[in-house]
């Protein structure tokens, strides 16, 4: 009876330094059948040492088929209850009740798996299944979920009452998540993604992580990676200017400078609240020395003297008027502003030596039928003259253009516009059906205009590779659906959400281009940025154009303004 006692006095602290006490039975994983193996073993063994020992003290002795008995029925009996109970736990949160969502999640890969633990264990959540392009899989059960064919997907919706489509980040391109969104359009299913490993710095996936899908995953583009030693090779120790450092482009440019180390950064607008708000946001989150300039950039005195005082090495020509229909009303002003601005700081840079002028174009510059497109145009070409001007002087100085098209979440972008008339109920308004146009994160092409001032050479035309052209009823439409609602029309008349085509409005193009000539586009280091062919020699005319187009502004003749404006770009 003694030896028999000692059997749990050497076992339980055995068990216990194993772990066996310390697992959360619903938590249980598979691998715990190994350490209650080897946590049993140790104990037996141990035990039939002290057994063998008392024997030797002339008492009686324990059988020989105790110990494999002993061994035998421990590991199936501890083993047995342990997942006996996980079964029993799991069969109550497996049961879908009346306030859990129903899931289905496309993919079998390991993120997906590791997904459907955590929404097993946040109680909310149902898992309905798992949704697969790979025959092999369809059919078979993954944890315990059928795997099924992702070409029955809505069905599967329509019959399972599935509340959410949720993507792992690895198992469907942009083309793929376009599609499955076409699918669920016809049903009440929202479409979710969980972002990709790389996005998840702590290498675990928990339910909260999961994010609805985003528009930018809509833009049949991936963004490529920024090489950050191109960014700090333009940024770090060196004192930099943006101007219009208020707007959507400028302040962020200016939020990725400053975590590149610069030696210091101005910031110029003249617009004061928004000034404020970019200089208190930045001095709030980083140590680097910054400096808010308020003023205006046609202002000739003023840009010198920040220039001057500031010791600016590097300058981002962000400040430009760019609301098409409200520089078409405002023509002479949008000219002042925008090349009259631009020749300004060009002059000044030049004259105080920058080592870096980058203006930030637009796709609208190319061939343009609006003011803002001719005026950008124009930017194109003076900084393009100074350039080459500043390619034969002694001190070179390197003057580039970056011309891209619409950035997402910009105060000229259809996003925000749409966001708001979906917000507000509908209706959602196009200008054309057909209307197409390039699309990029504002994050990505503020990394892109910094990598291209590197990559660029003295009176150069870089351009920012933008994917394909995207249709802008289409894109609305996606934005309606990803809300959560549907679109009103002749198909579906009790939709939520109606799209009105209300016409093109003066200056407004069908289709953007980003160059004149594509056969003249030249390749780069960096696969997403593109050099323009140079066209029309040094451009010699530049000055006197300016000077006539000064003189016309000072007459306040609009309609001449915008005559000489277009039939300058159409010569040059």
């Amino acid at each position: 009876m003694l030896v028999m006692l000692t059997l749990p006095v050497i076992a339980i602290p055995i068990f216990i330094r194993m772990g066996l006490y310390r697992a959360v039975i619903r938590y249980l994983p598979e691998r715990a059948i190994w350490t209650i193996f080897q946590a049993v073993t140790i104990a037996t063994l141990v035990w039939v040492a002290v057994a063998f020992l008392t024997r030797m003290t002339g008492s009686s002795g324990v059988p020989r088929s105790i110990p494999v008995v002993f061994w035998v029925l421990a590991i199936l009996i501890i083993t047995g209850s342990r997942f006996g109970a996980k079964w029993l736990l799991m069969r109550r949160f497996r049961r879908p009740r009346k306030s859990t969502t129903q899931a289905l999640i496309y993919g079998t890969d390991e993120a997906a798996l590791q997904l459907a633990h955590a929404l097993r264990a946040s109680d909310y959540h149902y898992v309905a299944g798992f949704v697969s392009d790979d025959p092999g899989l369809q059919g078979m059960e993954l944890l315990g979920a059928r795997v099924f064919d992702a070409g029955d997907l809505e069905r599967l919706v329509k019959d399972f009452g599935v509340d959410e489509v949720i993507v792992t980040g690895s198992t469907a391109s942009d083309a793929k998540r376009r599609e499955l969104i076409a699918k669920l359009s016809s049903t009440a299913a929202r479409f979710r993604i969980l972002p990709s490993i790389a996005d998840l710095a702590a290498g675990k996936y928990l339910v909260s992580l999961v994010r609805d899908i985003d528009i930018d995953d809509l833009l049949g583009r991936s963004p490529v990676p920024a090489d950050t030693a191109l960014l700090h090779a333009m940024v770090k120790d060196n004192t930099i200017l943006v101007t219009g450092a208020a707007g959507s482009i400028g302040s962020e440019l200016c939020r990725t400078i400053v975590g590149l180390s610069p030696a210091k950064l101005v910031l110029l607008d003249f617009d004061e609240r928004g000034l404020y708000e970019i200089h208190r946001e930045l001095k709030k989150n980083c140590n680097v020395k910054i400096v808010a300039a308020l003023g205006s950039i046609t202002d000739s005195k003023f840009v010198n003297r920040v220039l001057e005082e500031h010791q600016v090495r590097t300058v981002y020509h962000c400040a430009a008027y760019k609301h098409v229909p409200l520089v078409e009303e405002n023509a002479l002003e949008g000219v002042r502003n925008n090349v009259l601005g631009t020749w300004v700081l060009v002059e000044a840079a030049v004259q105080h030596g920058v080592d870096n002028f980058i203006m930030i174009s637009s796709d609208k510059a190319v061939r343009p039928t609006s003011v803002m497109g001719a005026t950008k145009r124009w930017s194109e070409l003076i900084v393009r003259y100074y350039g080459l001007l500043a390619a034969d002087a002694p001190a070179s100085c390197n003057f580039a253009s970056v011309r891209f098209g619409n950035v997402l979440g910009s105060s000229g972008s259809v996003v925000p516009l749409f966001k708001e008339q979906i917000a507000n109920g509908g209706p959602v308004t196009v200008t054309h059906p057909d209307m197409k146009r390039y699309f990029m994160s504002i994050r990505e092409a503020t990394e892109l205009i910094i990598q291209a001032g590197g990559l660029s050479e003295t009176g150069d035309i870089l351009l920012l590779e933008m994917g394909e052209p995207v249709n802008i009823r289409d894109l609305a439409e996606d934005m309606v659906l990803l809300a959560g609602l549907s679109v009103r029309d002749g198909l579906n008349p009790d939709g939520d959400i109606e799209i009105v085509t209300i016409g093109t409005r003066d200056g407004e193009k069908l289709f953007e281009e980003l160059f004149y000539d594509p056969d003249g586009v030249a390749k780069t280091s960096h696969p997403k940025i593109l050099r323009g062919k140079r066209q029309n020699g040094k451009g010699n005319g530049v000055p006197q154009a300016l000077e006539k187009l000064t003189a016309l502004l000072d007459a306040q003749d609009e309609a001449a303004v915008r005559a000489f404006l277009f039939e300058y770009i159409r010569q040059h």
